[in-house]
């Protein structure tokens, strides 16, 4: 098990597995943890050369090659920011990111970079574009001169992860070394990561989430599969054939598995000794499903915050007693759960998730304002003290001291482990001539979590064009599953668009 050393260092330093073991695993076959470290090397070498400005922010906008697992660690040695881009995102939210984080490279496919019309790059920044298009071997990522283990303050910025607020586009939020390092250490610790596990990696990179898994296996000296899947069936035939141990996942990902065959009854299932689920709540009929079905598996339910990476888990022994709950806070973190006025919230009292230690990220990007709302002094009954993230979600504390998520305060889209700002959506959809006005809405659903629904004001006709031109604006995940037409929408005594009656009304039809 690794050790809980609280002494964070460079990121690029995490490769710890012996020099002959895997890495990686994907279809090319087997990278060692020296082929990795030589590979990180020279990768660094060519950032460095083609952007020696230090601090600079290098993006990569690719599925899950080797380069995207390695380019985190080739950035940070070269003295570099890596900004990873969802590869599920358009043209329009790249287009921002490379904006907002003013990115001096991009590094993506040829068919993506088509995708990217006048004035999405700016001028300032490089495109690279990798002709290795599978999700196996190299590419052409440059050719450098191999750097050397870098010496980097671990406290300095890392890397910036756009992630999507209450109001609009997405945000990015700042990571330094420690953070990520200490992250890395605690999930290999609580989770008993050791070096003969292989995880399937089916997260995307981009998602602190998907990250980590790289980060903490390979601190743990475990081989990753990194695997973009289209269907279930795709990650039931990964898990037979790289031998996977481990597999990360969100609540739609679990009900699709539980759906799919799986091959020669419980054989293929059986392989897996540890599922990880974070990105939404697993139900009590979930949890019972889960056990049936990977009978060899501990489960470990989490709570998460791009803010603060990760706050909570609940141990698997407890799972069956506690299959409501989002567990305790893990190694580094001091979770609380805090009254309006300030107080600590007493046992089986709702109050505010608030979370201080290391693994507080340190704000969002180039947004003072938005960071003074989130990041906060901690509680005065704080034992870690300085700036910590106040979650926005209402959470309850039993006498065990175990969490239970109550809800969300803000008005966040959860589909598909994917949070989603309506007033992004709402920007789409009244970005063409269909639509005057629009509200993005969250419903329940049994598979997504929440399925995306949008009141429009405007005529029912323009649906098909409409839809059409979203296909073509906004990835898969932020489409609308249904959309409510309406010649007026309510608003509220200071003129705004009543969005809470909306919201009530458009749930008890629609549910």
């Amino acid at each position: 098990m690794v050790p809980l050393d609280p002494n964070a260092r460079p990121i690029d330093h995490v490769l710890c597995g012996a020099a002959d073991a895997p890495a990686l695993i994907d279809r090319a076959g087997a990278m060692t943890f020296a082929q990795a470290e030589a590979r990180v090397a020279r990768l660094a070498g060519w950032l460095a050369r083609a952007v020696p400005e230090a601090g600079a922010r290098v993006a990569t906008w690719l599925p899950k090659t080797r380069e995207a697992c390695l380019m985190p660690l080739a950035a940070a040695r070269a003295g570099l920011v890596h900004v990873p881009i969802n590869p599920a995102l358009k043209r329009a939210q790249v287009a921002h990111i490379l904006a907002d984080s003013g990115a001096a490279l991009l590094l993506t496919q040829a068919a993506r970079a088509a995708t990217l019309e006048a004035g999405d790059v700016p001028d300032a920044t490089q495109v690279h574009v990798d002709v290795g298009e599978g999700d196996a071997g190299e590419g052409d990522a440059g050719e450098g001169e191999a750097l050397p283990p870098s010496d980097a303050d671990p406290h300095a910025l890392a890397a910036i992860l756009y992630t999507s607020g209450s109001t609009g586009r997405p945000k990015g939020v700042m990571l330094s070394h420690a953070n990520l390092w200490l992250g890395a250490v605690s999930v290999a610790h609580y989770l008993g990561i050791e070096p003969h596990d292989r995880v399937l990696g089916v997260l995307p990179l981009s998602f602190d989430y998907g990250q980590n898994q790289l980060f903490s296996s390979w601190r743990a000296g475990a081989a990753v599969a990194p695997l973009d899947y289209l269907t279930a069936r795709d990650v039931v035939k990964a898990v037979e054939r790289v031998g996977a141990t481990t597999l990360a996942g969100v609540p739609p990902l679990w009900t699709q598995l539980l759906e799919a065959e799986w091959p020669a009854a419980t054989a293929t299932a059986a392989r897996l000794t540890r599922l990880t689920n974070s990105g939404g709540a697993l139900t009590p009929a979930m949890v019972r499903a889960l056990r049936a079905r990977f009978p060899a598996a501990d489960l470990y339910p989490m709570y998460g915050l791009t803010e603060a990476f990760r706050s909570t888990y609940l141990p698997p022994a407890l799972v069956d007693a506690n299959p409501d709950s989002i567990g305790r806070a893990i190694p580094f973190a001091e979770v609380m759960v805090v009254r309006g006025d300030g107080a600590a919230a007493a046992v089986g009292e709702p109050g505010e998730l608030v979370h201080a230690g290391p693994l507080v990220a340190h704000g969002y990007w180039r947004d003072p304002e938005r960071t003074a709302q989130r990041f906060r002094a901690a509680p005065d009954f704080s034992r870690a003290g300085g700036v910590a993230v106040w979650s926005g979600d209402s959470v309850v504390a039993d006498a065990e001291g175990l969490l239970r998520f109550v809800g969300r305060d803000d008005e966040m889209i959860k589909t598909s482990g994917n949070r989603i700002s309506p007033q992004e959506i709402e920007e789409a959809v009244t970005a063409g001539n269909e639509v005057r006005e629009a509200v993005a809405i969250g419903v329940a659903d049994a598979r997504l979590g929440q399925r995306i629904v949008v009141v429009a004001r405007g005529e029912p006709g323009a649906e098909a064009a409409l839809r059409a031109r979203l296909k073509r604006d906004l990835p898969t995940y932020m489409q609308p599953a249904e959309i409510v037409w309406r010649a007026e929408l309510p608003r509220n005594a200071n003129g705004k668009l009543d969005r809470a009656r909306l919201a009530a009304d458009v749930r008890s039809v629609v549910q």
